[in-house]
């Protein structure tokens, strides 16, 4: 049970989420009209085109989802674990994922999958950077469990069973970070198209330098 969750990990999950939901909306209006944040619906698409005997089609949804799971194994080599601590590598996976997300960019102008490849490879190392924390289950790149874990204490609420109010807030605020990145990102596409995943690469960007700084001036008070 969580009995407390810091600011740090509030706006964290908030912001990871934000730029999860633009780059998934990028990701649905772009060329290919494929989300890149989860792999629910890229795996029913690898299973159809399996069943048509499409090879291409395949080829591509094997690549997407292969690309999500490069993206977690990176996550795993640079933090080497799965529950949230301050002091692991932290930096270093969000200015990787930056990479990825900038480097999207030119690819998807050219109508070229491997800018889809790119951006599913970094929505596979955020998500894979949080895990866990304090035992709760966090995952920022998708909502499946997040409404789930939603009904089931709005249920549990109702039968008057004790609810855990700190992880119903955090549903709510990764549900809230998601939905408002996405508002912002089909904004931005209108004005900036696949330019708009700068924004998102520079969110992680200075996130990632902000991190190192704080490491930095810890390890120096010491």
């Amino acid at each position: 049970m969580i009995s407390k969750l810091s600011r740090w990990v509030w706006a964290g999950a908030w912001a990871l989420a934000f730029v999860a939901g633009i780059v998934n909306v990028v990701g649905l209006l772009g060329f290919e009209h494929q989300v890149v944040t989860h792999l629910t619906g890229t795996t029913s698409m690898l299973a159809a085109a399996l069943a048509a005997f499409n090879g291409a089609a395949i080829l591509h949804f094997a690549a997407t989802i292969g690309s999500f799971v490069a993206g977690a194994v990176l996550s795993g080599f640079i933090i080497q674990d799965s529950t949230l601590q301050l002091g692991r590598r932290y930096g270093v996976a969000l200015f990787a994922e930056s990479l990825l997300l900038c480097a999207a960019v030119p690819l998807l102008y050219r109508a070229n999958v491997w800018g889809v490849y790119s951006a599913s490879c970094a929505c596979g190392l955020q998500n894979a950077m949080v895990s866990t924390y304090s035992g709760a289950v966090v995952r920022t790149t998708h909502l499946s469990g997040m409404f789930t874990d939603l009904g089931i204490f709005l249920g549990h609420s109702i039968r008057g069973l004790p609810v855990e109010w700190i992880r119903l807030r955090l549903c709510v605020l990764i549900i809230s970070g998601f939905f408002c990145g996405g508002v912002a990102g089909a904004f931005a596409f209108r004005s900036l198209g696949y330019s708009a995943l700068f924004i998102p690469g520079g969110m992680t960007a200075l996130t990632a330098l902000a991190y190192g700084a704080y490491g930095l001036r810890k390890s120096r008070s010491r």
